[in-house]
């Protein structure tokens, strides 16, 4: 402020006014402000404005770091545990309070996947101790019968290694789980076709035993993804059409290539399945009643890995009720995505 306002001020002493002759002595003050009024006036002037434009910015800096304390204290209490605060910043508008609204999306997403994760291992903890608590009642009768005799003895380790089979196989199926929601990790050109075709040649006999007529129609379909992934993926589609199905039944399997897509579609007959319950079964253990189909052999897990094999591959999941029962369930993959 002194260099752009004082200099060019200043300047007006030393003019000499037109019609006055040039003297080398300057007797009395002229036209303008002596140079040293002008710096005690500006001394003056920063004195008073310095405090003023301190006092302002301070104003103005706290009105716009006020969100972001905002976003730091509400931070700190979610990472204590209460995943339920969120910052609300509401308006004005602007970067910050967008920041904001992201943020408490994240937050939520968040809150989201952790509930997720609590429920998930409720239900497998839940899963896991039904098989063993059974076990071991069986052992403890199997032991408390003085009269037991080599074939009651035979019996129990029989049923013993029934149960143990049940919890292997639900092990399997919560580690396919893991693994399928952990994402694609490698990527490899496959022909789904061929996929298919031999998670049916290995299931042919499971659907002669249930009289359920295991159908085909397999046209090349290439794309790229993770072979294991899309394997049990399609093995599950087809394990749930033959586990959830009558006698007499069908399960229709088709691939094919259309519009840039590659899809994947298993069609079943069965119960009849109301359409409010079709999305809870791609959620982990959800089953259906079991006075629905009268047995209880599945764990509620193979949907939902059909489920998570299909947002690794940035694919598309449709599934609908049949009117006369059964589901329609269709996967589409899109090549152009990663």
């Amino acid at each position: 402020m002194v260099i752009l306002v004082d200099v060019p001020l200043a300047s007006i002493h030393a003019a000499v006014p037109e019609g006055r002759p040039a003297s080398s002595t300057i007797t009395e003050a002229g036209p303008g402000i002596s140079l040293p009024q002008l710096l005690a006036g500006s001394a003056v002037a920063l004195a008073v404005l310095l405090p003023m434009a301190l006092a302002l910015g301070w104003y103005i800096a706290g009105r716009f770091l006020q969100p972001l304390r905002a976003i730091t204290a509400t931070a700190t209490v979610i990472s204590a545990g209460d995943l339920h605060r969120r910052l609300d910043l509401g308006e004005p508008t602007d970067e910050l309070t967008e920041l904001g609204h992201t943020l408490d999306d994240l937050f939520a997403r968040l809150q989201a996947a952790f509930d997720a994760q609590r429920h998930f291992v409720a239900n497998a903890s839940h899963e896991l101790r039904t098989p063993l608590a059974g076990l071991r009642t069986l052992l403890e009768v199997t032991l408390a019968d003085p009269e037991a005799d080599i074939d009651t003895l035979r019996s129990a380790c029989q049923e013993a290694l029934a149960l143990g089979e049940h919890q292997e196989r639900l092990v399997q199926a919560l580690l396919a789980l893991a693994t399928s929601e952990r994402g694609v990790t490698r990527r490899e050109t496959l022909d789904l076709a061929d996929v298919v075709e031999g998670v049916l040649a290995a299931r042919r006999v499971q659907a002669v035993a249930g009289g359920v007529d295991l159908a085909e129609r397999l046209t090349p379909a290439v794309m790229a993804g993770d072979r294991r992934l899309i394997e049990s993926l399609a093995a599950n589609l087809v394990d749930n059409a033959i586990r959830h199905n009558h006698e007499g039944g069908h399960v229709h399997v088709a691939t094919r290539t259309s519009g840039g897509q590659v899809t994947l579609t298993v069609s079943n007959s069965g119960p009849v399945i109301p359409g409010d319950q079709i999305e809870r079964l791609f959620q982990p253990f959800q089953r259906m009643a079991p006075e629905r189909h009268g047995h209880r052999d599945g764990y509620g897990l193979g949907l939902a890995i059909v489920n998570a094999v299909t947002q690794a591959h940035h694919a598309t999941l449709t599934a609908g009720s049949r009117p006369e029962g059964g589901l329609t369930i269709t996967v589409r993959f899109d090549p152009n995505l990663p």
